[in-house]
This record gives C-alpha cells, sequence and structure tokens, in this order.
C-alpha cells in the first residue's frame, strides 16, 4: 500500500469515526482524499456507502464555511492494492433476490445512487471538482462510481468493465448513463453487453478515462491535473456547467433506471445465482490475490 502511504506522509489526516474509508485533507493544494477500505470485501457495503455520503456532507459544510480552508477538488481512490472498487455486495444481491424482497434491493439501489450522484453533480457546488483516481480493478459498481466522477484518472494496467450480464443481469446504478454520455450510447451497450475487462488504456481510447498514467503515479497524476488546470480552471469549469446543460444527468432518471434493474434482478433463475455466487466467491479471495481478482471475476 505505498500509495497510500505516501500520501500519508504529506496530509493532514481527519478526525473522523469512518470505518472503511480514510480521509485526509491537503489545505496546501485544496484537496479532500478519501481511499475507500471495505470490509469484508473491496465492494460497496452499505457501511461504506454511508460513510462516503457523510464525507461528501463534511465537505460541502466546509465548502459553505467562509472560515475553512477551500476545497476545490475531491478525490475518491481505494486502500486496497490492486483494486478500485469490486462494485456492489453480490453475496446480499443474492440473499434479496433469494428472499424474494424487492423493498430492500431497491434501497441498496438508492443507497448506491445517493453517492454517485453527488459525486456526479459534484456536491452541487460550482466551483468543486471531483475526481476519481483509479488504481486496480474497478468492477460493475466500481466503474460507475470511478465513470461518476468529473474526472477520472487510470494508472496503466488497471482494469475496468461490468461484469454483470455474466449473471444475466446488467450495471443499473449509473452504467448507461453514466458511460453513455462519455462515449456515446451505442459503444457503451457494446462494452455492457461483452461482459468483458478492459484496460485502461482501452477505455483511454475509447474516451472513458480522461487521463492516463504510469503505475504507482496516480496521487502525481492528480496533482499535475491540477497543476494544469489552475491556469484555465474558470473556463475549465464554466464549460462543464455548459456540458452539463447539454448533458444533464437527472437523480430522478437513475432511480428509474434502478427499478428496471430491480425488477431484472427478482427474474434471475437459480444458474444466474450460482454464477453469482461463484463471483462472491471470487470476491472473498485471499487479499494478497486482490490484484487478479478483476480477470479471475471474468475468466469464471
Amino acid at each position: 500500500m505505498a500509495h497510500l502511504q505516501a500520501v500519508r506522509s504529506t496530509l493532514q489526516p481527519q478526525q473522523t469515526n469512518y470505518n472503511q474509508l480514510t480521509t485526509y485533507y491537503d489545505e496546501h493544494s485544496q484537496v479532500a482524499w478519501g481511499y475507500m477500505n471495505s470490509e469484508p470485501r473491496p465492494c460497496f457495503t452499505g457501511v461504506l456507502l454511508r460513510e462516503i455520503v457523510d464525507w461528501f456532507g463534511e465537505i460541502a459544510k466546509r465548502v459553505d464555511d467562509p472560515d475553512c480552508p477551500d476545497v476545490n477538488y475531491v478525490v475518491v481512490a481505494s486502500a486496497h492494492q490492486g483494486v478500485y472498487n469490486l462494485g456492489g455486495d453480490l453475496n446480499l444481491f443474492r440473499q434479496l433476490i433469494e428472499a424474494r424482497d424487492r423493498e430492500s434491493l431497491y434501497k441498496y439501489a438508492q443507497a448506491c445512487i445517493r453517492p454517485l450522484f453527488l459525486n456526479a453533480s459534484h456536491l452541487n457546488r460550482p466551483n468543486l471538482k471531483t475526481i476519481a483516481l483509479v488504481q486496480g480493478d474497478a468492477l460493475g459498481g466500481g466503474f460507475e462510481c470511478a465513470l461518476s466522477a468529473n474526472v477520472l484518472i487510470a494508472e496503466r494496467g488497471s482494469k475496468m468493465g461490468f461484469p454483470e450480464i455474466l449473471f444475466n443481469l446488467f450495471p443499473g446504478m449509473g452504467a448507461m448513463s453514466l458511460l453513455g454520455r462519455k462515449i456515446g450510447y451505442g459503444q457503451a451497450e457494446k462494452v455492457i453487453l461483452s461482459g468483458k475487462l478492459y484496460s485502461a488504456e482501452e477505455m483511454f481510447d475509447l474516451g472513458a478515462v480522461d487521463v492516463l498514467t504510469e503505475p504507482g503515479s496516480g496521487e502525481q497524476a492528480v496533482y499535475e491535473f491540477i497543476r494544469k488546470e489552475a491556469r484555465q480552471r474558470n473556463g475549465a469549469l464554466a464549460l462543464r456547467a455548459a456540458r452539463e446543460v447539454s448533458q444533464p444527468i437527472a437523480h430522478d432518471e437513475l432511480m428509474r433506471i434502478a427499478e428496471i434493474w430491480v425488477d431484472a434482478a427478482l427474474r434471475l433463475e437459480a444458474k444466474d445465482l450460482r454464477m453469482m455466487e461463484r463471483l462472491v466467491a471470487r470476491q472473498t479471495g485471499k487479499a494478497e490475490s486482490l490484484s487478479g481478482a478483476g480477470s479471475a471475476v471474468l475468466s469464471a
């Protein structure tokens, strides 16, 4: 976890009670850092989702407080070496589907969309910019999370994709809305239906990744991006505002798609749930094999 240790050595830790999120504030560069550290798997647990929303709320309060140092950038990264995030809690999905618990499935979808939408809308603060730093596998909801950021920075060798089609489902918490706006809806459908892992390089060529950097240089790339943007920040923020007028992402749109996802999930058959169970087993693999988890998942 050299990348996290390097950042820790230079940043001011926040006094929080978070269990699955490690946060730091770089007052000099006006950057809030959040490193996801969910347990027992690097996926979106209910705890992690709540803590991200709470952290976003703290940042918004800081931005609004004239007596607090400014925050201009929010970076969501991962404390798991080789893994950004493996997506939704598949073990929970399987249990709720078997129990035919539509209400709880929909509540989980809502919980996922809440931080995603806040990230995409830069916490409703016009001078704030959100950044995803991907230093490993970003699958399913993990890839959706990365796509929701205003800027996606990825290290070469990272893998991204949507494995949901392997168990006869689709990524229902923003994939089509977010990826479609970046690379076109026809291409987004091909990516989603392929179920394959794409390299960061491939996603950069498609237009989904904004900044491609060398392995181990992710944090440096974040600061380099900030340094370069400083010269044109006013214009860049205005251009983003214009894009949001022409390509708005509405919360209602995300929630209506989530309902389609819930209904589709409840139609899964026993063979689909068995595949999901196999993927859960992959997610719970030994920590030392995390860097290869995404490849293992999609070769199942």
